[in-house]
């Protein structure tokens, strides 16, 4: 069990078209996930951002190894003068107007096992909270908004 990779998956009243976009563009990614300086949905790119739990604050090193566009979206998770590698991925699925996301992240028992801010739990619930709270709310707040 403890080398089997993080999957959660949720669905979104949203089209794949709005939930390619919020996950692969800079200016909606900070609204809902990281304030990335600079990103681009293709294999081989670079970025990083700094993330912590409040206590402590890390380095992300991450990089794109695979894009297919409205599809699927995955990139290495490391951590800066830390051990260990990773690799997140989204993975779009239409179903009808709605849309199935699955996160995938893998590798995280490569990760210090001491270090609380590595534990499985805390990807498990930092991820839910992106994913079931955050992202949901952005790509859905339109459908319901806009009967000015």
């Amino acid at each position: 069990m403890k080398n089997e990779p993080f999957v959660i998956e949720r669905t979104y009243n949203a089209p794949v078209a709005k939930v390619w976009k919020a996950i692969t563009d800079k200016d909606e990614m900070k609204q809902w996930y990281f304030d990335i300086a600079e990103f681009k949905a293709e294999v081989g790119f670079e970025f990083n951002f700094t993330a912590g739990d409040g206590k402590k604050n890390y380095l992300h090193l991450c990089k794109i190894v695979e894009v297919i566009p409205g599809k699927k979206l995955s990139y290495s998770w490391r951590y800066d003068a830390q051990p260990g590698n990773s690799v997140v991925t989204f993975e779009l699925f239409a179903e009808g107007n709605s849309n199935r996301l699955k996160l995938t992240h893998a590798g995280l028992e490569t990760f210090p096992q001491n270090d609380p801010a590595f534990a499985p739990g805390s990807f498990a619930k930092g991820c839910e909270h992106i994913i079931c709270i955050s992202l949901q709310a952005f790509v859905e707040k339109e459908v319901v908004g806009n009967h000015h």
